[in-house]
This record gives structure tokens, C-alpha cells and sequence, in this order.
């Protein structure tokens, strides 16, 4: 009774969702391995991320305010959910795997380092090359399941990539998340900046406000549905052209006005002190590193290093530091 559920399911995917939709059965894995009775591929690749420790860190890793005071901003795993919410609206409307989708929107932040992308353009600068999305790959394929991964389907991992940089996705679930993404992101740190008061509405371009809106709501329901409208029965996932230069203005006021703010500054330049500083003292003390992490990397000492460091939430990174470095009262 039990395996006909996942049989069902299976079926159902292609009697249902569109032609250019992902299937899960046609989803496979590096390592070949015995099916669940019960859920998919993709319902697996899910529940794997959402189970893993890599996606609990989240909770303490900031989206745009170090370690803020109050209940109410997003961590990186809200704003995952939330691109898992948009995502899988704009996956339904269109017919196209919300499984998928929901796997992809779980998994795609995990490689961020603390302090946000500070963080990582510090890493960056340490060791010549970090990009957040490529470490995401590499925790679910070697800092996590014992140094094996979590053995998670091509579609999803694909869909983790390419959700930012150069690459695009296979997959049209996959190019949800990577618009979607973005649009989350602006909307809520534009919501954030309103609470952290260091934006009002009115600082909002006219030419913002009047084609998407000015709250959060508003924002998501105009992107959503312009999304829904253009890629609806094509293959590949789009924008309107209107709508794809609106969010391109957005994301610039954004980055000169919030993300490259003035107010943020000093924090920003005490994220990047503590991380170097903590990358130096591990560097020269690598007795006190994880030991699975050298295993991990074949006795790469940097590679060690980036993947503990990344790996750190805010909070930790700021608790080692103190007890390395700061006299106990």
C-alpha cells in the first residue's frame, strides 16, 4: 500500500503538470540508492535540507543587519522561506514542480558566510575566490552526510548554482527561484530599512511606486503576477520588460541607499576585522579546527579554514572572538 503512494505521486506529476515541468521520477542522483515508499525525489531533496544542520544555522545568519536588536528582521532563514512562499506560488500558477521549487528555495542560501555578503567578500579577499552559491553546492555534496553529501538530485543542486551568477538553471523551477529570489529579497530588506528607519516610503523613486507599489505586499503581488503573465506557456521563465527594469532601479536604490548605507558602514568594518582575524588565528593554530574538516579537504588548511568560517553563524563568529580575544570581566 505504502510504495503506491509515491507511484501515485509520480503519476500524478505527469498527468498534471505541465509538459515542461521537472518530474520526479526522471530526477536522478550521483549515488544511486534505495527509493522512499512514501515521497519523491524532490519531496527527499527537501526534507534533507530542511532537516540539515547547514539550514538550522540560518536562524543566526543576518540578511542585511549584524546581529540586530529586535525580534522582527530577517534572518536568512526567513527570507529562505519566503522565497520558498513566492517561489512556489508563481510554480503553481504555471503548473511547474513546487516540490522542486521548495527544495531549491531551502538550500539556496546555506553557503552564505556570517555577517551576510560582508562575509563573504571578505572571505574573498582572504583567499581569492568565494561565491555563496558555490558553497552552498559544496555543503550538500561534502561538508555535510559524513563527508558524502546528502546525495541530493542534479535538478536541485543545479537549481542551488545557478540561483545567482552567470549560469542559468536547467531547470524552469530552478529560473523561479532565481528571479524569485530577488524578488524577495528587495522587498523585505526594503521593508527591514523601513523598520530599521533608515528609509521612509517617500525615499521610494516615484517611478517605483507608481509600477509595483510601496509596501511589501504590494511589491510581491505586481512582480508575482507579471512573472506569472510573461513566462506562461513559454520556455523559460521571464519577466516583462517594464517590470525587469523597474526591479533593476529598485535593486540599484538598494544597494546605494541600504545595502552600501553609511549607517551600515561601521558594522560592516567590524564584520570584516572579526573574520580576519579569526581566519589568521586559525590559520596558525589548526590543532584547534574541527578535525572532520581537514579530513574533509584532504589536509587543505585554507579550504578547512573557509568552510569552518563560513559555516559560522553571526553569533558564534562573535562568541569565538570574544573568547579568543577579549579579557573575560
Amino acid at each position: 500500500m505504502s510504495q503506491s503512494i509515491r507511484l501515485r505521486t509520480e503519476e500524478h506529476e505527469f498527468q498534471r503538470l505541465s509538459p515542461l515541468a521537472a518530474k520526479s521520477a526522471e530526477a536522478r542522483r550521483t549515488r544511486e540508492e534505495v527509493e522512499c515508499s512514501v515521497r519523491t525525489r524532490f519531496q527527499r531533496d527537501r526534507d534533507r535540507i530542511l532537516h540539515s544542520k547547514p539550514f538550522r544555522r540560518l536562524k543566526h545568519k543576518t540578511q542585511v543587519y549584524i546581529a540586530p536588536v529586535g525580534d522582527h528582521y530577517r534572518t536568512r532563514m526567513t527570507h529562505s522561506l519566503e522565497v520558498a512562499q513566492i517561489c512556489r506560488t508563481i510554480g503553481r500558477a504555471l503548473s511547474l514542480n513546487e516540490d522542486l521549487i521548495e527544495a531549491i528555495s531551502l538550500g539556496h542560501d546555506v553557503g552564505h558566510t556570517p555577517f551576510g555578503h560582508v562575509g563573504e567578500e571578505t572571505l574573498a579577499s582572504l583567499i581569492g575566490h568565494f561565491e555563496h552559491n558555490e558553497q552552498s553546492v559544496r555543503i550538500y555534496t561534502v561538508l555535510t552526510g559524513d563527508g558524502e553529501g546528502l546525495n541530493l538530485t542534479e535538478q536541485v543542486l543545479d537549481g542551488i548554482l545557478h540561483h545567482t551568477g552567470p549560469g542559468m538553471p536547467k531547470t524552469l523551477e530552478g529560473q523561479i527561484v532565481r528571479i524569485g529570489d530577488r524578488i524577495a529579497y528587495l522587498c523585505h530588506d526594503f521593508d527591514d530599512a523601513l523598520r530599521a528607519e533608515i528609509l521612509s516610503v517617500n525615499d521610494l523613486p516615484a517611478t517605483i511606486r507608481k509600477e509595483i507599489g510601496s509596501s511589501t505586499s504590494e511589491m510581491i503581488t505586481t512582480m508575482v503576477l507579471d512573472m506569472i503573465q510573461a513566462s506562461e506557456g513559454k520556455g523559460t521563465i521571464c519577466q516583462s520588460a517594464e517590470i525587469s527594469a523597474i526591479m533593476k532601479e529598485f535593486r540599484d536604490f538598494m544597494f546605494e541607499r541600504v545595502y552600501y548605507s553609511s549607517s551600515l558602514q561601521e558594522e560592516r568594518s567590524k564584520s570584516r576585522l572579526i573574520l580576519g582575524i579569526l581566519f589568521d588565528y586559525y590559520l596558525h593554530h589548526p590543532e584547534i579546527l574541527p578535525e572532520d574538516y581537514l579530513r574533509w579537504t584532504g589536509g587543505d588548511l585554507k579550504q578547512a579554514i573557509t568552510d569552518y568560517v563560513a559555516g559560522l553563524t553571526d553569533n558564534y563568529a562573535i562568541s569565538i572572538f570574544k573568547h579568543l580575544f577579549i579579557p573575560k570581566e
